[in-house]
């Protein structure tokens, strides 16, 4: 599981003014976490409150909703969940979204340039 911090923005999905955050990467968290006050202060309102199972194996309920990510002058949606204070997580789903692979011994995100389609792709 590589970990490192990354320089990213955030904001609402159908525009407006993005702020900075610096989430950790987290090849192991399936979705990103930001602050709850971030999400709320930029408009964003959860669609849904699963539940989230910790890696203590407990499991609570948070927002689930979408954010307009940018990463590297490129924005994408993605999934984002409304976390407490301080919990600010890059999880693997925006990394798929972007096409980004962890180089975890230099610490930084890398644009995958060939992209596996699985067995079933064209040929």
């Amino acid at each position: 599981m590589a970990m490192f911090k990354v320089a990213i923005a955030v904001g609402h999905p159908d525009g407006g003014d993005l702020s900075p955050v610096n989430p950790i990467v987290d090849t192991g968290a399936a979705h990103s976490m930001l602050p709850e006050s971030l999400l709320t202060r930029l408009n964003i309102a959860p669609l849904e409150y699963p539940e989230f199972i910790l890696a203590d194996g407990s499991s609570v309920a948070y927002g689930f909703g979408i954010a307009r990510f940018r990463i590297d002058r490129r924005e994408r949606p993605c999934p984002v969940i409304f976390g407490p204070e301080g919990n600010c997580l890059l999880g693997a789903s925006a990394l798929e979204i972007f096409n980004l692979l962890v180089d975890p011994h230099r610490k930084e995100l890398l644009t995958a340039r060939r992209i596996p389609l699985g067995w079933g792709g064209a040929t």
